[in-house]
């Protein structure tokens, strides 16, 4: 049986929740007080079986980025499992800057594989742990927001905010 660590916090967002590994590497966050939904995007071989309450270093970063640190979420430790194409997508989301969001187009090329627009946008979608590995920072091609797994209000928030940030 495994042990994972779990921490609501209030955002300006709503309600964010993180699933970590007993070491604190985040397995899921997402804007919602329900662990069961935070739970179900962990890939199955990574999932805890049960959850302990937990003050989470990955908590703090994420309310540092709340106060206007958005980098402040760039060094906590996350833990993914997937296909070598998914986990090379995932380390390339967290080499996004804030403030300057790619299109799927741009984030295939990113990953050298500018055909393969289906696949980028299937990384996304497939990432737990939302704002540590920061898919909201894709778009579609012609800058609408496209999909995100936590609301499109969320996705635009996120992204007004680094907007602002950026230009202080």
């Amino acid at each position: 049986m495994t042990t994972g660590l779990i921490q609501t916090i209030d955002t300006p967002d709503g309600p964010f929740t993180i699933v970590a590994d007993t070491d604190g590497r985040v397995l899921a966050s997402g804007w919602t007080d329900d662990g069961t939904r935070a739970l179900g995007r962990i890939h199955a071989s990574l999932r805890p079986d049960t959850l302990t309450t937990a003050a989470l270093t990955a908590g703090d970063a994420a309310l540092s980025y709340y106060a206007g640190d958005v980098a402040g979420i760039d060094e906590v430790a996350v833990r993914q499992q997937g296909t070598e194409m998914q986990l090379l997508g995932w380390a390339a989301l967290r080499r996004i800057e804030p403030g300057e969001p790619l299109t799927y187009t741009g984030f295939a090329e990113a990953l050298g594989s500018p055909r393969a627009i289906r696949a980028a946008a299937s990384i996304c979608a497939r990432n737990a742990p939302a704002l540590f590995v920061p898919c909201h920072r894709v778009l579609r091609g012609d800058g609408s927001l496209g999909g995100f797994a936590w609301g499109l209000e969320v996705k635009r928030s996120l992204l007004d905010r680094e907007a602002r940030v950026g230009l202080v």
